[in-house]
């Protein structure tokens, strides 16, 4: 690698990717546009950190940005190690690396680089599409099956050990692998980094590392400090502190809004036993509570309301019609039209609120500023009971989702007051019914009436069909043939979703909405990635395809002539001893233990005398999978077994056909 090689790089995005070993030190970048490659090595045998220094200065005089996935959290902090270090060897590498990866949570801000120390700009689209919070946590290799990429690779040797020369050039070849993925997932990303360029432009504020909901927040809390300083927060002594309202207990009748009122005595009931809690707690606190009205079933909890017919096919004909009646931004305008706001935020929180809503509604949908308000008005409620955050006051979180599920309640009631009204579903943010044509007047007239009282409006929308397995899962047909799909029925996913075996539910909508055989369906689809699964072991476990251990990540079809796969776990206790008795307090096992060492008894071990031994977890039990990583080859027809996708298509369809 020659210095005038180095400095040939083009302005612009430049895709990365580093491996560390105790030995070996790489790093693979790919220029976005050209394509034009570079890999820099530490190792026994290679040493290019001067030449990699060079080329991070060159890009940073060029004004380049470097894109990666988790670069923020870990491969920029590590080559900005080495940039301040200078002169390191692959075991220095290896070891800051170790101890980014092993730092507990609280500590890993320990190694973050702020934005104005970073040599070269980052663009990180791990938190780009937030995949930083658990709920949505997606492998860079996940990504690559959910691409339908060609390659599903993973780490080619575990980490830690030592390598050979040779096991060395297999590594550059894998960090290339990664790069190219990277480089493809920024690709499918460009309308999220363009949207961040905009905003980054408009607001003279950097939002290029922000997941969509914190750009939202963050706009939020920047047009608040506007106009009441210090609202959010507060400097004293120097120190940023955060200005929340923190609550010892809520009262909630306090917060239930006045007129609310019910005839029927089961909404009555609800509604009088709300009245009566005091919490101190604001997750999980109100389990089993529910009503039943006319054989439908309203559930209630701290998220929202549900509630739905189960494993039936229902129809609007000449007769009868689908009603969908959803409210509008139903949590911010709850809260715009009731002056609920978070106490430390004051009056100046609605009127914000309110103030986003109208500049949303101004914007064609699809324009990057619809998009923003969006995530502003939506991610703000939720932070209302996130300790973590300015707009944190629980009170305010009890105010919007018990008064959202009580004024939904009593439109239910309104429209269930005539018998031919049927309940379909109710769901956080509006209900379904089928009612008789000759009631639609008077569905609008209550409608109308709802809107008044509320101050809130609602939206209406005719389905022809809707096929229902729960309030989760389900298709629903509007009059135009668009559908709307959930849970179980969806193929079109998100990144962080799981895009196995997209045939199944592609099958069962063809069979519900277009009643297209489903057998004749999947044998005559030529998509081979749509009868694709994949399955993935954390580094602790590891995965075993007919006894023989494969990579933790596999991609992988059933199959007539394959192999069983099986999940291999560590013992959860120590191996070959015997396992611990249920409910025994861990004090009194230590204690008995240290009297009987490893001899059994009674007290603390199971009656059966049973040992913690390995685990193991069939994959797809009781069928035979062939392995598929590598694309080149192919997916074999003859080999395929319909059986099972058939099979997995039927549960869908044979449930609401009875």
């Amino acid at each position: 690698m020659t210095p005038d090689f180095i400095f040939g790089v083009t302005p612009g995005d430049v895709a990365y990717d580093i491996e560390t070993y105790p030995n070996v030190f790489t790093f693979y970048a790919v220029h976005a546009d050209t394509g034009r490659e570079w890999v820099f090595e530490a190792s026994p045998w290679r040493h290019d950190i001067p030449e990699m220094l060079d080329y991070l200065n060159t890009m940073r005089q060029q004004g380049c940005r470097m894109v990666g996935f988790n670069n923020v959290g870990f491969d920029y902090p590590v080559v900005h190690f080495i940039h301040q270090a200078r002169n390191v060897s692959a075991w220095e590498i290896y070891q800051k690396a170790m101890g980014i990866i092993r730092a507990p949570d609280n500590a890993r801000f320990a190694h973050m680089v702020w934005e104005s120390d970073r040599v070269v700009e980052q663009i990180d689209l791990f938190k780009i599409h937030h995949f930083d919070n658990k709920a949505r946590s997606t492998s860079l290799k996940v990504l690559e099956f959910n691409m339908r990429s060609d390659n599903v690779e993973d780490l080619p040797f575990d980490v830690g050990i030592e390598l050979t020369r040779e096991q060395a050039n297999v590594l550059k070849r894998y960090n290339r692998h990664d790069v190219l993925e990277t480089l493809k997932f920024y690709r499918h990303s460009l309308d999220q980094i363009r949207f961040r360029e905009e905003l980054t432009v408009k607001y003279n504020r950097n939002f290029m590392n922000h997941n969509d909901t914190k750009i939202g927040k963050d706009y939020f809390i920047m047009r608040l400090e506007e106009q009441n300083p210090g609202c959010c927060y507060q400097y004293i002594d120097g120190k940023r502190h955060m200005v929340q309202t923190k609550r010892d207990s809520i009262r909630l009748a306090d917060v239930i809004i006045p007129y609310i009122g019910f005839r029927d005595p089961e909404f009555q009931r609800i509604l009088d036993w709300f009245k009566s809690q005091t919490i101190t707690e604001t997750k999980g606190v109100f389990k089993d509570v529910h009503c039943t009205v006319r054989g439908f079933q309203f559930d209630f909890g701290t998220g929202g309301i549900h509630g739905s017919i189960e494993s039936q096919i229902v129809a609007s004909d000449d007769e009868h019609v689908i009603i969908d009646l959803d409210v509008a931004s139903y949590y911010p305008n709850l809260a715009i039209a009731n002056g609920f706001y978070p106490e430390h935020l004051g009056q100046a929180f609605c009127t914000i609120y309110e103030d986003v809503y109208q500049q949303r509604k101004s914007y064609a949908k699809g324009t990057a500023e619809n998009a923003m308000f969006k995530l502003a008005l939506n991610g703000v409620y939720g932070d209302s009971n996130n300790q973590y955050s300015p707009f944190y006051d629980p009170q305010y979180t009890m105010s919007i989702t018990i008064n959202g599920q009580l004024l939904l309640c009593m439109l239910a009631e309104a429209l269930m007051q005539v018998d031919a009204v049927q309940m379909i579903q109710i769901n956080t943010d509006g209900l379904t019914i089928r009612c008789p044509r000759q009631l639609t007047g008077w569905v609008e007239q209550v409608q109308h009436w709802w809107e008044q009282m509320t101050g809130l409006q609602l939206e209406a929308a005719e389905y022809s069909r809707m096929f229902i397995r729960d309030v989760n899962n389900y298709v629903a047909e509007y009059t135009d043939g668009k559908l709307k799909r959930k849970g179980a029925y969806e193929y079109e996913l998100g990144w962080h979703q799981n895009h196995s075996a997209l045939i199944v539910p592609k099958a069962a909508e063809a069979a519900l909405v277009h009643e297209v055989s489903i057998r004749e369906f999947i044998s005559s689809h030529d998509d081979p990635m749509d009868f694709m699964l994949r399955t993935k072991v954390p580094r602790s476990s590891m995965l075993e395809w007919g006894g023989e251990r494969v990579a933790n990540i596999v991609r992988y079809y059933i199959s007539t002539e394959g192999k069983t796969l099986e999940k291999v776990m560590p013992p959860a206790g120590p191996e070959g001893a015997y396992k611990k008795k249920n409910g025994v307090p861990d004090h009194y096992y230590h204690q008995v233990l240290a009297e009987v060492g490893d001899a059994w008894d009674e007290r603390i071990h199971t009656k059966n005398e049973s040992k913690y031994e390995e685990r193991r977890m069939s994959i797809n039990t009781g069928w035979l999978v062939t392995l598929c990583n590598d694309m080149g080859d192919g997916l074999d027809m003859d080999d395929l077994n319909i059986n099972w996708y058939v099979k997995e298509a039927e549960k869908l369809v044979l449930t609401l056909q009875g």
